[in-house]
């Protein structure tokens, strides 16, 4: 395959081409920008046989240069948009190393294709902002099929999930992703790296489950451990034993905070994951008296 960089359009060309417009009900803003096209590509790809899935593929000028990367693997383009599943067939349907799949993102079942495969693959794209938070949560619940996940996210949510405690971009996001994967900042990307350009600047972030698939920390129940974190985070302003309170009976809180050594005057921000960890499995899951909202944007 020649090198994708001389031979395929961009975005600007491929629109004119075929008579599109970027949709903003499908959040379509396409990326231009050589550095963060190799910088995604880098993170992504770690030998010619891998089998990536890109999440809305779009025109196919990441795609390309997947498919220039991956000679001996597979690329599975996935894209809603009926035109843009059209530009990508007439562009790049003629290649062996491509699956074509007209679909929603957050119905694509991983592990068939890891099983097709045999083994582990990769997840890439650049995420539509409104589903970036579901699509990365339901790839981490079948993260025992994916070697790595490297997306494009709006830039506050890249921030949150490397986030480190502390800070202000610490939260129930940063602790759930860190409990089962590694995280770190690929690149940022500015608005002006796209046609038509956001209204927001990107980043895009790799995510790196263990190799077999399990929790970096002793996190007990996943589910039991998600309530507890979020409860945590749910009132930022009070102490981490009153946030927790509001979830878990005040008996179960105090003897856990008493089990764990951690200072229940603390707030949720100032825990390590590990510490979130501890909580979780110190606090049964039959003292919760309400069930907690998961707003995975804490």
């Amino acid at each position: 395959m020649s090198d994708p960089r001389e031979a395929f359009p961009d975005a600007r060309a491929l629109l004119d081409r075929y008579g599109l417009r970027a949709k903003k009900w499908f959040g379509q803003n396409f990326l231009v920008s050589e550095r963060a096209f190799r910088a995604i590509v880098d993170a992504t790809v770690s030998n010619d046989d891998d089998w990536i899935v890109e999440i809305g593929a779009g025109l196919g000028t990441l795609t390309s240069r997947l498919l220039e990367r991956v000679c001996e693997g597979k690329v599975i383009a996935i894209e809603r948009d009926p035109d843009m599943v059209g530009v990508l067939r007439g562009e790049l349907g003629h290649l062996d190393n491509i699956d074509i799949h007209e679909g929603d993102a957050l119905r694509y079942d991983l592990a068939m294709v890891a099983r097709w495969r045999g083994d582990r693959i990769s997840l890439c794209g650049n995420l539509p902002y409104h589903v970036a938070a579901p699509i990365i949560f339901r790839a981490l619940a079948q993260r025992q099929h994916l070697s790595r996940i490297v997306v494009m996210v709006q830039r506050e949510m890249a921030d949150r999930i490397v986030a480190r405690p502390g800070g202000k971009d610490y939260g129930a996001m940063s602790v759930m992703i860190q409990a089962v994967a590694e995280v770190s900042t690929v690149v940022r990307v500015s608005a002006g790296s796209f046609v038509p350009p956001p209204k927001v600047e990107s980043a895009v972030v790799r995510i790196v489950p263990t190799a077999d698939g399990s929790p970096r920390y002793d996190i007990g129940d996943e589910r039991h451990f998600g309530a507890v974190v979020h409860a945590g985070f749910a009132q930022r302003r009070k102490t981490l034993r009153n946030a927790l309170r509001a979830a878990f009976t005040d008996a179960a809180v105090d003897a856990a905070l008493v089990a764990t050594g951690i200072d229940g005057g603390r707030r949720a921000e100032t825990l390590a994951v590990e510490e979130h960890a501890a909580l979780a499995r110190a606090i049964p899951p039959e003292s919760q008296h309400a069930p907690v909202p998961h707003d995975r944007g804490n």
